[in-house]
């Protein structure tokens, strides 16, 4: 295959899976950031990395569950990539609820098997069951394991990619370079207009003059270093008003989080929110009440109306954008799918559709 020039506008978590892909296609790739190489403001350093398709299923399409499903095939072809293997886990999640809102989690449950087949595997869990899974969690009587599930160290995997992309003979890195156009295999930056034989657009709502009908939706997340709490896999509460997750990281840190807020404000976090994360953290584990704040992030994800991504050729152009608050759980399989579109990177269209019906 001919080395093909590549530029890609944004490089948070699409532009740089979109890039790893490249390169293993064997094209050259330059990449424009509006912050450092390190995308300090991307929604993917904030994200938790949950790869959690049956979670989202309640109230996304199908189409986000098979997405899913197929992302956490490629996440671990990716991180090997980066040699960077151990931020991939796949121990499933667990889901529970405090006893007045069991009800609304068997609800939930019961919604998630009716939908797709797969759901057939989710495990209900007693309090021996739950001690089994994580031995911590003494007091949580009822529950359900979810052994698809999976998760990705999300910062782990920027700082590491930031490394491999910086120093790849085949990667120039334009950082602190505004984007104001993609377009006609071009990228018109604040100084400069450059030609590429392709352009793929993945700025997130810094593409929203040209895509007009994206939206931002606030998350806020904590970061928790809990030396008194041991648990191996994410975990999930059934809270009134959301779903908060608690997804570990090493050496007892933690992230927490699960707000979202219809708002592109990107203020510091509420006293509401604040209040209803930690309340509930310490709720699933007394031993969060002596963890320390390491950090209060909030960031907003980039929606359509549908809260579906969207893949958009043109001339010499593709866009990717929309992936809302799926980011780890879409963004390989988003990126397979328009690279499969596009026969002068991978597959041919048949080929394509004929991969996509083995999915």
């Amino acid at each position: 295959m001919t080395q093909l020039t590549i530029g890609i506008a944004g490089a948070g978590l699409v532009g740089r899976v979109l890039a790893l892909n490249l390169l293993k296609l064997g094209h050259s790739v330059t990449l424009f950031e509006k912050d450092s190489p390190k995308a300090e403001n991307a929604a993917g350093q904030v994200a938790a990395g949950m790869l959690a398709p049956f979670a989202e299923l309640e109230t996304a399409e199908s189409a986000i569950f098979d997405m899913g499903l197929r992302s956490i095939q490629l996440w671990p072809t990716l991180l090997a990539q980066l040699n960077l293997s151990e931020a991939f886990q796949y121990q499933g999640s667990l889901i529970t609820a405090h006893t007045a809102d069991m009800p609304e989690l068997s609800h939930f449950i019961h919604q998630l098997k009716s939908k797709v087949a797969a759901a057939s595997e989710i495990q209900p869990l007693n309090q021996m069951q739950i001690q089994a899974l994580e031995p911590e969690l003494t007091h949580l009587t009822q529950g359900f394991f979810l052994p698809l599930e999976a998760q990705v160290n999300a910062q782990q995997f920027m700082d590491v990619s930031t490394h491999f992309l910086q120093n790849h003979p085949d990667v120039e890195w334009k950082p602190y370079q505004t984007v104001t156009e993609v377009a006609s295999g071009h990228i018109q930056t604040l100084d400069n207009r450059l030609a590429f034989d392709w352009v793929f657009d993945s700025r997130g709502l810094g593409a929203k003059a040209q895509m007009p009908d994206l939206r931002g939706v606030r998350g806020e997340v904590f970061w928790l270093d809990a030396p008194d709490v041991t648990l191996s896999r994410p975990v999930r509460l059934m809270h009134p008003r959301y779903r908060i997750y608690i997804v570990p990281r090493p050496n007892h840190r933690y992230v927490v989080g699960a707000t979202e807020i219809e708002s592109e404000d990107l203020s510091d976090m509420s006293v509401r929110s604040s209040l209803e994360l930690l309340s509930a953290v310490y709720s699933v584990h007394s031993g969060f009440g002596e963890a320390r704040i390491v950090k209060m992030l909030t960031q907003c994800r980039p929606a359509f109306k549908d809260n579906l991504p969207r893949i958009e050729h043109g001339a010499h152009t593709t866009r990717i954008n929309g992936l809302y608050r799926h980011g780890y759980l879409l963004a390989p399989a988003v990126v397979e799918q328009a690279l499969s579109e596009l026969s002068i990177f991978s597959l041919s269209k048949s080929e394509s559709n004929l991969k996509r019906k083995a999915i």
